[in-house]
């Protein structure tokens, strides 16, 4: 396992990282999760990604009672939270939910802690951009933050290039903490924003990304090409969202010819779509996602593969899959 710096932090954190979202609580209990935790951070994984709304909060609850039972120091891992959607369980709001003001944000670090049993969070997220909020009110929020000692960066998650400049131009006039990083979806079908839109964020502020989604909810396993199967992450109730994508046949046509490339690799097509995530150098880490821990080792195979990947190979992975790309 190789570490990168977090955009122009000094953070080191380990090329791929475990996230969540769907598994933990819904597929994943405690055990389950301490288990695939320890094997991932014996691997040399050391960032390990949640959020608020993951499972109802519930996701913060079962990564916070493996973290609690692995006894790690707590130098030797990081941990991130995103803000923005609320908890339903908390009823309706309209400070509770969809939103990025300072009382909601003030509340939320505080209820993530509590999830979680930690007296600080490395890495906090706004997870989507918030229309109804000043940006400037946000940016005070989050540096006031990382002030009190409650994180100790933060960044956004699916915020455009104008959103993030106009966050990061703020905090520069007001000498507030800066956005570090952005959280992407970054994968073969999903790549411009990450490969276009913040092409001049990486020079003018050092933008640093934790990409998600590197097998497109599943997509680049290959086991959609026939359809949802039992047990999948397309099966699972609230994720009939991804249905359409997964099932999309160009796109499973398209994998199916990627097969034959990670064959000659000698790897699985997971692992070189993983890899091909964590070979852009733009990336600071890719967050995996495993809901059994057989799948958890394969998915870290990925790092064997990312020195294969020749310029030769991404030629030919991108002749496959570009065309299909947003």
């Amino acid at each position: 396992m190789q570490y990168r710096r977090l955009g122009r932090s000094g953070l080191q954190v380990s090329e791929l990282s475990l996230g969540s979202w769907v598994t933990y609580h819904n597929q994943v209990d405690v055990p389950a999760a301490r288990e695939m935790m320890a094997a991932a951070f014996d691997a040399g994984v050391n960032f390990f990604d949640n959020a608020e709304v993951y499972a109802g909060g519930e996701s913060e609850v079962v990564m916070g009672e493996a973290i609690k039972a692995l006894k790690w120091p707590r130098l030797n891992f990081i941990v991130s939270t995103k803000f923005f959607w609320g908890l339903d369980r908390e009823g309706q709001s309209a400070n509770r939910k969809h939103t990025l003001n300072r009382k909601y944000l003030t509340q939320a670090i505080d209820g993530s802690l509590k999830r979680m049993g930690l007296d600080f969070i490395d890495l906090v997220y706004c997870h989507r951009p918030d229309p109804l909020t000043p940006i400037e009110e946000t940016v005070w929020a989050m540096s006031d933050m990382i002030s009190r000692g409650k994180a100790l960066y933060w960044g956004t998650s699916e915020w455009s290039a104008d959103e993030i400049r106009a966050a990061w131009d703020i905090a520069e006039r007001h000498h507030l903490h800066k956005p570090v990083m952005e959280q992407p979806q970054y994968n073969l079908f999903h790549r411009r924003r990450v490969e276009q839109e913040y092409v001049r964020l990486y020079e003018d502020i050092g933008l640093g990304l934790t990409t998600w989604s590197p097998l497109a909810s599943g997509l680049l396993t290959g086991k959609y090409r026939d359809g949802i199967p039992e047990g999948s992450r397309g099966a699972v109730k609230g994720m009939g969202f991804l249905v359409e994508g997964l099932t999309d046949t160009a796109k499973n046509s398209a994998v199916a010819q990627l097969t034959a490339i990670a064959a000659d690799l000698s790897c699985s097509l997971s692992q070189m779509a993983i890899a091909w995530a964590a070979h852009n150098p733009r990336v600071s880490t890719v967050i995996t996602g495993a809901s059994k821990i057989s799948q958890l080792h394969d998915n870290l195979g990925a790092v064997n593969v990312i020195p294969k990947l020749t310029p030769e190979v991404m030629v030919r992975i991108n002749d496959m899959t570009a065309a299909l790309a947003s």
